[in-house]
C-alpha cells in the first residue's frame, strides 16, 4: 500500500470534560474525556513509562462512537507531583486504572496502549480480565530481561553504533557495562544539572531509534528531541529508568506466561517489522499464545505510532472494535 492510501487520523477535538483524581500516596492523576459521552468506553494508555497523553492521541478514535479517557500516569504530564518516584510501580498504576474506571462509572472498557502502554494493558488485563472488552496494542514490550538488554546493553547498539556512542558518552568507561544502573545514579542525583544532562542523553537515544523515518523527521515527531532538558523531560527519563531499574516489578516472563488469562478477550496487535525499540519477537510470542489476537505486522515501519502504516492499522483497529468486532 502506498503512503497516499494510508488513512489519516480523525480531526482534532477538545475534551468534553477534564478532572483530577487523588489515588493515594500524594499522587493525583489528570484525566480527560473525549468523543461521545454515551459512546463505547475506551482508555488510552500512554508510553514511556513517564511520558503522558497528548492531543494527537485523541485522534485515534472515531469521536461519534467512542467515549475515550486519556490520563497521565503517576508522575507524568499534568499529573502531580511531576517526576515523583515514590509509590510509583507497575502495580500502583494497575490499581490506579481500576480506580479510574470505577470513578468514571465504566462497567468495562477497551484498552489501547503502545510500547509501555501495551505493557500496562497486559498487566491490567491479566489482573482484571472481566473489565476488558478488547485491546489494541502496538509495539509490545513485556519487560523481559532480553528486551531490556537488547535496547540498553547489546543489540540496538549494533544497528546504531554512532548514536549509541553519543548516548553513553555521558558515562565513564567503567560504567558502560550496566547503562541502566549508571543512568539511575545520575537521574536521581541531587544536582539538577547532572539530572538534566543524563535525561537529555536518555531521551535522545530513544528519539534516534524510534522510527524508520529520516533523523530530521524523527526529531520533528518526537516530543523530546532537540529540546532543552525541561522538567517534563527529566521526569520522563527518571520514571522510565526507575521502572527499568526494577525490572518493572514483574517476574521474568510474567506477562508472556500469563497470556492465557486473556483468552476470552479479543485483541488487535500492530507491530512494525523494523521496530528496534520493541522488536517483533515479543508481539509474535504473545500472539502465538493468544487465540483471539490478530497480529498485524506493518512491513515498512519501526516503533512510532505516527508512522503512516502503523497509524493506518491503529485507526482500522479502533474502527473495527467500534463496529462491534469480537472475533
Amino acid at each position: 500500500m502506498s503512503e497516499s492510501a494510508y488513512r489519516r487520523p480523525y480531526p482534532a477535538l477538545a475534551p468534553y470534560a477534564t478532572g483530577r483524581l487523588a489515588v493515594g500516596e500524594g499522587h493525583e492523576l489528570f484525566y480527560e474525556l473525549c468523543g461521545n459521552p454515551q459512546g463505547r468506553p475506551a482508555v488510552f494508555l500512554h508510553g514511556g513509562p513517564g511520558s503522558g497523553a497528548g492531543i494527537h492521541h485523541r485522534r485515534l478514535f472515531d469521536p461519534a462512537i467512542w467515549n475515550v479517557c486519556l490520563f497521565d500516569q503517576r508522575g507524568c504530564g499534568r499529573s502531580t507531583p511531576l517526576g515523583s518516584l515514590e509509590a510509583n510501580t507497575t502495580w500502583h498504576l494497575v490499581a490506579d486504572l481500576e480506580r479510574l474506571r470505577l470513578h468514571l462509572g465504566f462497567p468495562s472498557w477497551l484498552l489501547f496502549g503502545g510500547s509501555w502502554g501495551a505493557t500496562l494493558a497486559l498487566a491490567y488485563g491479566q489482573a482484571h480480565p472481566s473489565r476488558v472488552d478488547g485491546m489494541v496494542l502496538r509495539g509490545i514490550f513485556s519487560g523481559r530481561r532480553q528486551e531490556l538488554d537488547w535496547f540498553y546493553r547489546d543489540g540496538a547498539n549494533r544497528l546504531f553504533p554512532d548514536r549509541w556512542e553519543r548516548f553513553v558518552s555521558v558515562l565513564e568507561s567503567h560504567e558502560r557495562g550496566d547503562v541502566v544502573a549508571a543512568f539511575h545514579r545520575r537521574l536521581t542525583d541531587p544536582d539538577r544539572a547532572v539530572r538534566a544532562r543524563a535525561a537529555r542523553a536518555w531521551t535522545d537515544w530513544e528519539a534516534a531509534t524510534v522510527t524508520l523515518r529520516t533523523p530530521a523527521q524523527a526529531r520533528e515527531e518526537n516530543a523530546y528531541a532537540d529540546a532543552q532538558a525541561s522538567d517534563a523531560i527529566i521526569a520522563f527519563a527518571r520514571i522510565e529508568n526507575h521502572y527499568f531499574s526494577h525490572s518493572l516489578w514483574l517476574e521474568e516472563g510474567q506477562l508472556v506466561d500469563a497470556v492465557p488469562r486473556l483468552s476470552d478477550i479479543p485483541a488487535i496487535i500492530v507491530q512494525g517489522r523494523y521496530d528496534v525499540v520493541t522488536p517483533a519477537a515479543t508481539a509474535y510470542a504473545i500472539a502465538a499464545r493468544w487465540p483471539r489476537a490478530d497480529l498485524r505486522i506493518v512491513e515498512a515501519a519501526g516503533h512510532a505510532f505516527a508512522e503512516p502504516g502503523i497509524l493506518h492499522e491503529l485507526l482500522e483497529a479502533t474502527d473495527r472494535f467500534g463496529a462491534g468486532w469480537r472475533d
